[in-house]
């Protein structure tokens, strides 16, 4: 098997990993808070026998670089909190549909942070998610669990792009596993004054879903995905990216019964559509940025 097939399998194991997480919000019975501190802790064991394995170093270059890693990790464990609390409130699929507005926010904030001019086109694609998330909400009211949920993801997905920014700018010096190991480390930490749960009273069904979650579902698909990062176009790795709320969707839908109203369909796709329309313009335009 030549090196992209096998990096495309790579990519999408790791989305079909990345979109089964979203299942952990309902499988597991923890608060949103509880499931990322747990799941982080175990996380942050793996991937550091991961990076040491690959012998690469735990140690970050400069003092500055442990700064940077520090304020990434909570806004990382702020995101994951958000994530799970989106799905608990309202589905897996408007939780995940309603968190994939962030390559929209991206294309949207990205111009602000690099003093570029806004496209037109960006401008359109966040009116149409705009429109995609507006047919998920039942009703104009926090009150309202679904919409509240909604928020929440929205939420979520901001603080996700916020993460990608400044990771992209401040960094990329660091592999995809030594900087995971940093930030859920990091998550551990920030996070435990608000544990809710007494550990001992966890039962041992529910430890084993935090180990699965925490090593199948977390550390696993960062492996395989900056593994993939390697094999793969930056473009291939965005558009597969994309299949992520549909693999949730479907795992949702088989796994835990989870109905698709017509609604959610087609917010979902016009949300979805329009994240793969920018992720195919954006490396259209990096592109000819690296050939000019």
């Amino acid at each position: 098997m030549d090196n992209k097939k096998t990096g495309l399998l790579e990519l999408h194991f790791a989305v079909l990993l990345f979109g089964g997480t979203a299942l952990f919000s309902k499988l597991i019975p923890l608060s949103a808070i509880d499931i990322t501190l747990l799941r982080c802790l175990v996380a942050a064991t793996v991937l550091a026998l991961i990076v040491k394995l690959s012998k690469q170093r735990l140690s970050l270059n400069a003092k500055k670089d442990y700064f940077i890693a520090i304020g990434l990790g909570i806004i990382v464990s702020l995101h994951w909190v958000t994530y799970f609390a989106s799905m608990q409130l309202s589905s897996v699929a408007i939780g995940m549909i309603a968190f994939f507005t962030y390559p929209v926010m991206t294309v949207l904030v990205e111009p602000i942070v690099t003093k570029t001019r806004l496209k037109l086109a960006d401008v359109i694609s966040g009116i149409l998610v705009l429109i995609g998330v507006s047919l998920l909400i039942p009703e104009a009211s926090l009150g309202n669990d679904v919409t509240l949920g909604i928020a929440i993801g929205i939420l979520s997905a901001a603080l996700f792009t916020a993460r990608n920014l400044l990771h992209k700018r401040y960094f990329t010096a660091y592999s995809g596993k030594q900087a995971m190991f940093y930030q859920t480390s990091v998550a551990v930490f920030f996070l435990a004054p608000w544990l809710n749960v007494e550990l001992s009273s966890i039962e041992q069904n529910v430890w084993w879903l935090i180990i699965l979650l925490g090593v199948v579902f977390t550390a696993a698909p960062h492996a395989l995905f900056t593994s993939a990062l390697r094999l793969l176009s930056a473009k291939t790795v965005g558009l597969v990216s994309c299949l992520q709320p549909f693999y949730g969707a479907m795992l949702a839908l088989l796994l835990l019964n989870e109905e698709l109203a017509l609604k959610t369909v087609v917010g979902g796709t016009l949300v979805v559509a329009t994240a793969l329309f920018e992720t195919q313009q954006n490396h259209k335009s990096n592109r000819v940025k690296k050939s000019a």
